[in-house]
């Protein structure tokens, strides 16, 4: 096996490995992997803006799947689902829009930010 074709393989492993560690943290936190998946995608050559991107386009089918998981369990509230969703749509699009057009430093900041600001919360005020 030649070493172009040997680098290939081991960034596929890495790959499927942090996609392992995404879908798990999403499935435990309920959404939670996208917070993992901007860095794990990072490490695999990924600039920051196509991983933020990248991060949600994954996370979709992962939400899909442990929903219908938890769904089939009854561990869910239908009355928050619909308009739960119309909200996480806008904010999709909105926030969508804003990747565009702010620079790399300031994405970085938000998110650093909205992370520690959720980790906070979750120590402290849960």
């Amino acid at each position: 096996m030649n070493g172009e074709k040997s680098g290939e393989m081991g960034k596929n492993v890495k790959s499927v490995a942090c996609g392992g560690v995404v879908g798990a943290a999403n499935s435990l936190f309920g959404g939670g992997g996208g917070m993992i998946a901007v860095p794990l995608l990072m490490q695999t050559g990924l600039s920051e803006k196509r991983a933020h991107a990248t991060a949600i386009l994954v996370i979709l089918p992962v939400s899909l799947f442990s929903f219908l998981f938890y769904c089939f369990r009854g561990l869910y509230q239908p009355s928050v689902l619909i308009p739960t969703s119309i909200g996480v749509t806008a904010g999709g699009a909105l926030g969508a829009k804003l990747l565009q057009k702010l620079p790399v430093r300031s994405v970085n900041f938000l998110f650093a930010f909205l992370t520690l600001a959720a980790g906070v919360f979750m120590l402290f005020f849960r």
